[in-house]
């Protein structure tokens, strides 16, 4: 078949791979001159499935009113008062129960695990680089009461088979020495081993390379201006370049793929939650991070990528505004500076924002729609990284009619009007 895919993130062109990989014709466009220029760019780096959590969680309502009055705050709301926002928010606040949280992680944890299956064999197979490490996440708990709060998610860890271990002081620094100098700073740890890190960017190119050799053209500067549909189908692709039609259409725009579907009565609950991060030279050895930390009271990763270190975290509710403020780089400094003091040159960082395209309940949509060719790859939110392979094989097998590895009924848009797809 003749398959377009929009949007050459991290999403996109591992669903290019796969389907290629299956025999199809696959055209990739994006508006970019390159792949993963956008929210693929400079994300946390972190590969970790055991950390796959819902925003949405229980005493998530109540800890936000405290975060927007930190002077490091996780979480910036800017005042707006258009309708979608509220309306994720909303849905977003339904979806903090217990029995929601449960649902939501397990489902995440199941993407992000055979995802991480699928990242193994990928790697074996080509030998694809990408300053990869594969030496765990430590969650990093600098307050009791946080370290008593890990109960739900070691009961979905337990369940859904993954690997984990809860450490003392001593046992956070044995497995990050960097951690010795701040001992006192910390009150215990879990640690995730079988996490990964690695850089998005560096992956996603090299993987588009290995997609052109299998015969996928990208199209890159191709603005999508809409789609064309007849009946249920969609006809052709609407670009500034002209129509493209094809058999299936792959909708993988992150945040933009609302803005595209809404003209066709398609409803996808997808937001743009803006991220940042920090790219730091490393200077002293030493007092480097060995893998992934992530810092709970600030909701920072901190990861070593390399010969640099990536800060990244926060999320603020500001629609699609790419501003750069000096105060949200200044949280990442100091989260990394406080943990970490001395180990980068922090006058040779580099800062970036990117717009992760969140759901309400966490997990991404991956499925069908309503119209018969149309397929979506999108809503990861902090985790397109985690979840990509995974995700670009799970919808190439949907494409395909094949019966998936993991259970997909309750991955898709359908959700969200209580029925499967």
């Amino acid at each position: 078949m003749k398959i377009t895919i929009l949007g050459a993130g991290v999403i996109g062109v591992t669903s290019a791979y796969y389907l290629a990989k299956a025999g199809h014709e696959v055209t990739v466009l994006d508006r970019q001159p390159g792949p993963a220029l956008e929210t693929s760019f400079a994300n946390a780096g972190e590969i970790s499935p055991g950390y796959s959590s819902p925003w949405a969680a229980p005493g998530i309502p109540q800890k936000a009113a405290k975060w927007v009055f930190m002077k490091y705050a996780p979480l910036i709301i800017q005042p707006m008062l258009d309708a979608d926002t509220w309306r994720w928010v909303m849905a977003m606040l339904g979806n903090c129960t217990s029995a929601r949280y449960a649902t939501n992680k397990s489902r995440m944890v199941r993407i992000a695990e055979y995802s991480r299956e699928c990242l193994i064999e990928l790697r074996a197979e080509t030998g694809i680089a990408y300053d990869g490490r594969e030496q765990g996440t430590l969650q990093l708990f600098r307050t009791q009461k946080q370290l008593d709060g890990i109960g739900k998610d070691v009961d979905v860890l337990r369940r859904d088979g993954v690997p984990f271990e809860v450490l003392d002081p001593s046992g956070c620094v044995a497995a990050e020495p960097g951690l010795a100098h701040v001992r006192d700073k910390i009150v215990g740890g879990l640690r995730l081993p079988h996490d990964e890190t690695g850089d998005c960017f560096k992956f996603t190119n090299a993987l588009a390379k290995l997609a052109e050799a299998l015969g996928v053209t990208f199209r890159y500067g191709t603005d999508i201006l809409g789609l064309r549909t007849e009946g249920t189908r969609v006809a052709a692709v609407r670009t500034s370049a002209g129509e493209i039609a094809s058999d299936v259409v792959i909708a993988a725009m992150g945040s933009f793929t609302p803005r595209l579907l809404k003209p066709l009565g398609l409803d996808v609950p997808v937001y743009p939650v803006k991220g940042y991060s920090i790219t730091v030279p490393i200077v002293d050895e030493a007092r480097a991070p060995v893998s992934t930390i992530m810092d709970e009271t600030y909701k920072i990763a901190i990861t070593r990528l390399g010969d640099r270190i990536r800060v990244g975290g926060m999320a603020e509710i500001a629609g699609f505004n790419r501003d750069l403020p000096p105060a949200r780089k200044a949280t990442l400094v100091y989260s990394v500076e406080d943990l970490f003091g001395g180990a980068g040159d922090q006058s040779q960082a580099s800062f970036w924002c990117g717009l992760r395209p969140m759901t309400p309940d966490g997990t991404p949509v991956i499925g069908p729609t309503r119209f018969d060719n149309l397929f979506l790859n999108t809503g990861h939110g902090t985790l397109g990284w985690t979840m990509a392979c995974g995700s670009g094989r799970l919808i190439a097998d949907l494409v395909d009619g094949k019966r998936t590895a993991i259970r997909s009924d309750d991955l898709g848009l359908a959700r969200y009007q209580g029925r499967a797809t």
